[in-house]
């Protein structure tokens, strides 16, 4: 299992955690199994939300928790059913739902330099890459603190997110109208817990704007789960229009008026304008004799 590869080998862990540009003396595994299991449990307990969101949306237990032990991604699987729910063509929702996922992709990427985990147990780890685990594990100061991070925060969340998940979809009879308490929310929220912080730079927080202006504006016009898709055109779109921006910036200085004394200065030999300093130097001697 990743967890038992990712603790194994104490002395291995703080060579790997010194090759990551600590010291071995980084943060204390105490403090990152704590921050980790903090962010596990909260996460995990929205569960609940998913499983009786799912079964409101008419999908069976057993495809409820299907949906949790095999995707286990939360944005996907809240975008997935309140589709559903909204009336919308399921193979629109899966699409959607695909598109949020695709995030983890990346998310990979970035993490299989930082854990840089075995080979034999990158497939075990690969399930457990999501929003939460990431940003737990790239906040970490060593590779061996995010390892830990990385593997505290998944198996607590994977734990509690599918029981949770049971328990919803169990008490979605007792609870009646899962629309009135406003469950559908929940995954939407923790996301956006989790973005926030993220969105640093104008591009980045453009970008987030625009998004959720094409949701919002296309959502009372579009079938339901195509707002979604629309909205991932946000990002190409700023990141172009950033690019085309950036590139008018250097064409400007590149084509500006030329600056006649720095020209005139670099078309002079240098060993003129050496002979031309003495000769300002002997001067000024001159003149205060």
């Amino acid at each position: 299992m990743a967890e038992e590869t990712a603790l194994a080998d104490t002395g291995a862990g703080r060579a790997a955690a010194a090759g990551a540009g600590g010291d071995g003396g980084g943060k204390p595994d105490a403090a990152v199994v704590r921050d980790a299991l903090g962010v596990g449990v909260a996460v995990g307990l929205s569960g609940f939300a998913f499983g009786v969101t799912s079964a409101g949306s008419g999908l069976t237990l057993w495809q409820t928790c299907a949906l949790s032990l095999l995707v286990f991604t939360g944005a996907s699987q809240f975008a997935l059913v309140g589709a559903l729910a909204a009336g919308g063509n399921p193979l629109t929702a899966a699409a959607g739902a695909f598109f949020l996922g695709v995030r983890n992709a990346f998310y990979g990427l970035r993490l299989s330099q930082v854990l840089a985990l075995p080979r034999r147990s990158r497939p075990f780890a690969a399930q457990w890459v999501i929003d939460e685990t990431t940003a737990v594990a790239l906040a970490q100061p060593t590779r061996r603190a995010a390892r830990i991070g990385f593997t505290v925060t998944g198996v607590t969340l994977y734990v509690l997110w599918n029981l949770t998940t049971l328990l919803g979809a169990l008490g979605a009879e007792a609870i009646g109208d899962t629309d009135a308490w406003g469950l559908d929310a929940a995954g939407p929220a923790v996301f956006l817990a989790l973005l926030a912080p993220m969105l640093r730079s104008t591009t980045e927080r453009t970008a987030a704007a625009l998004a959720v202006l094409l949701g919002l504006g296309l959502l009372p016009v579009l079938p339901a789960g195509v707002p979604v898709l629309a909205a991932a055109f946000a990002a190409p779109a700023v990141l172009y229009l950033e690019g085309r921006r950036r590139g008018g910036t250097r064409d400007d200085v590149r084509d500006g008026a030329p600056d006649p004394v720095r020209d005139e200065t670099r078309d002079v030999p240098a060993e003129a304008q050496q002979d031309t300093a003495r000769e300002d130097k002997t001067r000024e001697e001159e003149a205060d004799r």
